[in-house]
């Protein structure tokens, strides 16, 4: 591919950026187009995955028919397979009349599914049929009906963590990742950030009617070096807060830095970006501590659940689990009578406690009240995440390390 035709490319999908990492992509992506591959585009929240499929679409002899972008994250479990495979009349409660999924609609065409990580597995089931065969049922019907759709699917999961976990089919990810186009983070384009960010800056400063705003050479370094985890989605707000609030638009670093990344935990943990002064990027920690939180409660329900069942009790010097050579007791931490060629022989292990602390048995009660402080903590860390991110529910979900769907209920869980 010519550099002239490489610019005209990303001149009509209003791609920026001359990085040899994502110039690579746009060749793989005409030249996939010609064919009929599935395609999965891989990369981080926010490095801008979904112009690849509208590129494969334009290139492809598919280009004068139906292209659909679907957001599978977006769509409630419960109607997912009616939204691809349609439904038929009374298929359930509220179908009221026959229904067409885009797998019928979009015949002929190019169907981009995005956040495909997020799909149920009984959806994954019905997906990989489609894939395969090219068939599908409509929920509530027993005909098969044929679909000539080319798909084209995007996540930001790591995918192969996602089958070790159980939540999506190995062979699904290897029929939609026949070919994988891996979108580079904006820290690996560091040459483009300059770039962006004025194109950002000048088509702000244009909306709001303010003066151009320029970036001196140590502002430059500074962009370039700072980690970007929300990607060209961050930069870009940063781009429109400076642009809005700064009365001087010569902007500097010290300027910058207010702009930058920087949140206080609960313990005092300072997140600061990797561009301060001997600095290191914690903006992670929070999605770290949140994680912890969630192992916490994870923890304390299977206890609770232990302290009703057999075989276990809790006694006045500890909590003892018989039957099976276990004993926690209160009076330190130890493991015991384990050795690698002996693996029968019963460990003990032991329980530190402050020597002034009164023995009492462990209650039930006493783990549901360090289940409730378990879950405050889960829900001042989803809060913060959402101040952090200005209410930007994906953002935020990409931050505490969970998917869309499961933030969404946490919102709703805890009222936020």
């Amino acid at each position: 591919m010519t550099a002239q035709e490489l610019l005209g490319i990303k001149q009509r999908f209003s791609i920026i950026g001359q990085s040899p990492l994502l110039n690579r992509d746009i060749e793989i992506a005409v030249q996939v187009a010609r064919t009929d591959l599935s395609v999965l585009v891989t990369g981080e929240s926010g490095v801008g995955k979904e112009h690849f499929p509208k590129i494969i679409h334009a290139y492809s002899s598919r280009k004068h028919g139906p292209y659909f972008a679907v957001n599978c994250g977006a769509i409630p479990e419960g109607t997912i397979d009616s939204e691809l495979f349609g439904h038929e009349k009374g298929a359930f409660t509220d179908a009221k009349s026959e229904h067409k999924g885009y797998f019928e609609i979009a015949d002929k065409g190019t169907l981009f599914l995005d956040e495909v990580g997020e799909l149920p597995l009984q959806t994954q089931v019905r997906l990989l049929r489609v894939l395969e065969t090219g068939e599908f049922m409509r929920m509530g019907s027993s005909k098969v009906q044929k679909t000539n759709v080319r798909v084209v699917a995007a996540t930001n999961l790591n995918m192969r963590q996602a089958i070790d976990d159980g939540r999506f089919r190995e062979d699904l990810y290897y029929r939609l990742n026949t070919v994988e186009i891996r979108v580079p983070a904006l820290r690996e384009r560091k040459e483009d950030i300059p770039l962006l960010f004025r194109k950002f800056a000048n088509d702000f400063c244009t909306r709001y009617q303010m003066p151009p705003l320029s970036l001196n050479e140590e502002a430059t370094r500074l962009l370039q070096n700072s980690y970007w985890r929300g990607n060209i989605r961050q930069l870009k707000n940063l781009a429109e807060q400076i642009a809005v609030i700064e009365m001087d638009h010569q902007i500097n670093a010290e300027t910058l830095l207010r702009y930058l990344p920087k949140e206080e935990n609960q313990q005092g943990i300072v997140l600061r970006t990797p561009t301060q002064e001997g600095g290191k990027d914690y903006s992670h920690e929070i999605g770290i501590l949140y994680n912890m939180v969630m192992q916490n409660k994870k923890d304390l329900e299977e206890l609770k659940e232990l302290l009703t069942g057999d075989g276990l009790r809790g006694t006045g010097d500890g909590l003892r689990v018989t039957g099976d050579g276990l004993r926690v007791t209160g009076d330190g931490l130890r493991v015991t009578g384990y050795r690698e060629n002996q693996q029968e022989a019963a460990p003990t292990i032991t329980l530190s406690q402050p020597e002034s602390a009164s023995r009492k048995p462990i209650e039930a009660e006493d783990i549901e009240s360090a289940s409730l402080r378990v879950e405050d903590s889960e829900k001042e860390l989803i809060r913060r995440a959402l101040e952090l991110t200005k209410g930007n529910r994906k953002e935020a979900a990409v931050r505490l390390g969970v998917s869309e769907r499961t933030l969404y209920r946490k919102i709703k869980e805890y009222g936020l």
